[in-house]
C-alpha cells in the first residue's frame, strides 16, 4: 500500500538517498509553498537533515538556506535533524511537510 501512497500526487520517480538495505523506507515530502511533493528512499543512516537539503535541490530551491525551512512530521516540528529519519518517528508511507519557517507578507 505504501507504494500507492508515495505514488499519490507526487512527481514520478524516487529520490534516492543511501542504499536500500535493512531499515530502509520510502517518504512523501510536501513542499506547499511549490505545491509539489516527493517520493523519498532513504537508508537506515539518513539523516532528516541530509534529506531536507537534498529535497530542495531536487526542487530547485536556492535562494533561500535550509536553515530556513521547517521539517515537520505529524504536526510537529522535528527539533534534531542531526537524527536518523526513522529516529525522528518516520515509518514506511509516512509524510514530512517542509515549509518556510516565516510568514511572507501577502500583498
Amino acid at each position: 500500500m505504501s507504494a500507492q501512497v508515495n505514488a499519490l500526487r507526487a512527481r514520478p520517480g524516487v529520490l534516492a538517498l543511501g542504499a536500500d538495505g535493512p531499515g530502509a523506507i520510502t517518504v512523501r515530502v510536501q513542499v506547499p509553498e511549490l505545491w509539489d511533493t516527493l517520493a523519498v528512499r532513504c537508508s537506515a543512516d539518513t539523516t532528516c537533515l541530509m534529506m531536507k537539503k537534498a529535497v530542495l535541490e531536487a526542487f530547485g530551491e536556492r535562494h533561500n538556506p535550509a536553515e530556513d525551512y521547517v521539517l515537520k512530521l505529524r504536526g510537529f516540528e522535528v527539533l534534531d535533524e542531526h537524527a536518523p529519519v526513522s529516529v525522528a518517528g518516520a515509518h514506511e508511507g509516512s509524510t514530512f511537510l517542509l515549509s518556510i519557517r516565516r510568514r511572507r507578507p501577502v500583498r
